[in-house]
């Protein structure tokens, strides 16, 4: 495997930094090299916020932000009509959306004429497990499925470790509707 790096968008408090953090650690599990980190400053709650990953074989020695991602997430629909989240993807890139819309309806909303687009009712599936509108661990399901980057048994280790017990699992609940439930084009 090379390189693999990824752009999350969401807004602050939705928890993308925690996503990049959990698919890194996801990646150490596996013995891959990692880098995690957000980009925000002192916005307040419900400002845009990116977080950055990236995974390879070998040792990473870039440090800076991640401009053309082989991957970008997007955790909070909204943010569609103001950050421009396809600038940098390539014509194999794949964007990942939470919205209930077709993959096909996304490309065409956003004039994308190559690479892959997966949809996911994220928001949906969150509420109905969780309750909240917390949307990173179901965009988790999404990035294992559309990339194989991780296993699946990866993801749920880090997510119970990171939140042990009842809420642990339903988040993995929530990483495994997703999972099955997203969509390709």
């Amino acid at each position: 495997m090379t390189l693999k790096e990824f752009r999350w968008h969401g807004r602050g408090g939705q928890g993308a930094w925690t996503a990049s953090e959990l698919l890194a650690r996801a990646a150490i599990h596996e013995g891959k090299y990692i880098q995690s980190f957000p980009e925000f400053g002192p916005e307040r709650m419900g400002a845009p916020v990116k977080a950055y990953t990236r995974i390879s074989d070998e040792p990473i020695r870039l440090h800076c932000a991640v401009y053309k991602p082989n991957l970008a997430i997007v955790m909070d629909p909204t943010l569609l009509a103001t950050v421009p989240v396809t600038e940098g993807l390539g014509e194999n890139g794949i964007l990942i959306v939470n919205t209930p819309k077709t993959p096909k309806k996304m490309k065409e909303e956003l004039k994308m004429a190559e690479g892959t687009v997966w949809t996911v009712p994220a928001t949906d599936i969150a509420m109905r497990i969780l309750g909240r509108f917390i949307t990173n661990t179901a965009m988790l399901g999404v990035v294992a499925r559309s990339t194989g980057i991780v296993k699946m048994e990866s993801i749920e280790k880090v997510v119970q470790e990171r939140f042990p017990g009842p809420l642990g699992e339903k988040n993995i609940g929530v990483i495994k509707e997703a999972y099955k439930e997203a969509k390709p084009e």
